[in-house]
């Protein structure tokens, strides 16, 4: 579905799910993460993985602190949610000799996407598309990866700080409200229009990181653990 067959009389947060369905399942179908939810990526693998998300959060949430007074930013942005100190709780357990920070030219794909995160300033509404991207499917999906990592690893809960949402300890009604919020605020057709292709943009951003970790994955294959 193209953003113009979007039916964008519909709530906000309905608009941003439909209309970004075929991005969302592209992304969520690629070789790393069927490699990672299967326990057969390594420890190096997946310390790559973190310290790529490192550099999206870091810029998403600075961008949220930057425009912290636009309508759109205000209904989304809870410091509950921010990621970056877990991120670095988790590479501190996977990867302890190695820095946190992507050399220049390590990650074209982690690149692009923290560019199109600092543009996302210019306003809430894209800010929003990020955030909602990111931030539910860390609530979702992600939660799945983290019980993943645990069971796979033997981890009995070190490491998987980036999965843990402390203050958030029933994470639908948290979505539920999320998306509440979303469909309260008075957005145009134009606004959402904007907004639904931003989603898109996010998840194609997310599957690049995931396609560029993929042609990794022979130098970080592991084997499953039984039972």
């Amino acid at each position: 579905m193209t953003v113009l067959d979007t039916p964008l009389d519909q709530p906000l947060s309905i608009a941003m799910r439909d209309g970004s369905r075929a991005e969302h399942e592209a992304a969520e179908g690629s070789s790393f993460v069927g490699e990672l939810m299967a326990g057969r990526v390594d420890e190096t693998g997946y310390a790559a993985y973190l310290r790529r998300l490192r550099a999206v959060y870091a810029a998403l949430e600075t961008a949220g602190r930057e425009r912290a007074d636009d309508p759109y930013v205000a209904a989304v942005r809870d410091v509950a949610l921010e990621r970056l100190d877990a991120l670095d709780a988790d590479l501190d357990h996977w990867a302890p000799d190695v820095s946190h920070d992507l050399a220049p030219g390590e990650s074209p794909a982690a690149a692009a996407y923290v560019d199109r995160l600092e543009a996302s300033a210019a306003w809430g509404g894209l800010f929003v598309a990020h955030h909602y991207t990111r931030y539910l499917g860390d609530l979702s999906g992600g939660q799945a990866i983290g019980r993943t990592l645990d069971r796979e690893f033997g981890l009995e809960g070190r490491g998987t700080d980036f999965y843990r949402f402390a203050a958030i300890p029933k994470p639908k009604p948290y979505k539920d409200s999320y998306r509440a919020r979303l469909d309260a605020l008075t957005s145009s057709h134009d606004d959402k229009a904007r907004v639904v292709a931003e989603v898109q943009v996010a998840f194609q951003l997310n599957r690049a990181l995931f396609v560029e970790l993929g042609t990794h994955l022979p130098a970080w294959r592991r084997t499953p653990r039984e039972g």
